[in-house]
């Protein structure tokens, strides 16, 4: 298989995932079953008729608090993201194309952040802002702001010296016209696969922070914060982990395969 023909198909398949997603942020109270902060008689209970991954530990419905503990897990991914890529835009296409001093100062400024692990730095940033909502997103798009301006800054670095950009100048177009509608555009590419590789890393660092006790607070459940609420009862009933888990990797390999297929679908589109 070509490397086109495999992007397209994995391009369809990621797809597909997604909107299941994008599903599941827009209904996810109106599909879910039950009410996820309803208790029931039974806790630890099976599967059954009426709750299809059992209950927890207090009698809530194991699948309804999935579903709506997805819809908030994926809005804090995207939000916390989409904030991250702004800026990463904004210092990575300033820094690129106005050089000199002005990258020297970014660059230096988002390497001292870049220089720390992101789990841990984002634990310590959320710790010392408490662990809200707000706070949450604000860490996340902190951590990864320097991943997505550097890849911003790398094409832009080599495009703002190709011929159509210096032709664009010799006429007099404006600099900040000529960076915006004439080198973005060229580095859409690598943006839009990192921007799905950072989703996928954000799934995974939110359900952490949350599996510590530094997600939202309750009531309102996250795939994290239920692994943690879970665990000391995984024996004697396994589907409260596993549902959380398997929803964890689905949506982190969601992005992951989007991430592939941009990057054979837009290799080939280059070339």
């Amino acid at each position: 298989m070509t490397d086109a023909r495999r992007g397209q198909a994995l391009l369809a398949i990621g797809i597909v995932m997604l909107a299941l997603l994008v599903l599941l942020v827009l209904f996810g109270p109106l599909i879910a079953p039950y009410n996820p902060a309803k208790t029931s008689p039974g806790s630890l209970d099976g599967p059954s008729a009426a709750h299809w991954l059992g209950t927890d530990s207090i009698g809530r419905d194991v699948l309804s608090r999935l579903i709506v503990g997805g819809r908030g897990t994926l809005i804090i991914t995207f939000t916390a993201v989409a904030a991250a890529l702004a800026a990463g835009l904004v210092l990575g296409l300033v820094s690129g194309y106005v050089g000199g001093r002005t990258d020297l100062v970014i660059m230096r400024l988002l390497d001292v952040i870049f220089a720390f692990p992101v789990f841990l730095l984002a634990i310590a940033v959320v710790a010392a802002l408490g662990p809200t909502l707000r706070n949450l997103i604000l860490t996340i798009a902190i951590v990864y702001t320097p991943t997505l301006a550097r890849v911003v800054r790398g094409p832009v670095l080599s495009v703002k010296r190709w011929d159509h950009v210096e032709a664009a100048r010799s006429v007099g177009i404006g600099e900040f016209t000529i960076a915006v509608r004439h080198v973005l555009p060229l580095v859409v590419s690598p943006i839009l696969v990192q921007t799905s590789l950072t989703l996928a890393n954000t799934i995974f660092t939110v359900t952490a922070l949350s599996f510590l006790g530094l997600g939202p607070p309750p009531p309102d459940p996250n795939w994290g914060s239920m692994l943690a609420e879970a665990r000391q009862f995984m024996e004697l009933a396994p589907l409260t982990v596993i549902g959380p888990a398997v929803a964890i990797v689905f949506a982190s390999l969601t992005f992951v395969v989007l991430a592939n297929a941009l990057r054979d679908v837009l290799d080939v589109a280059g070339r």
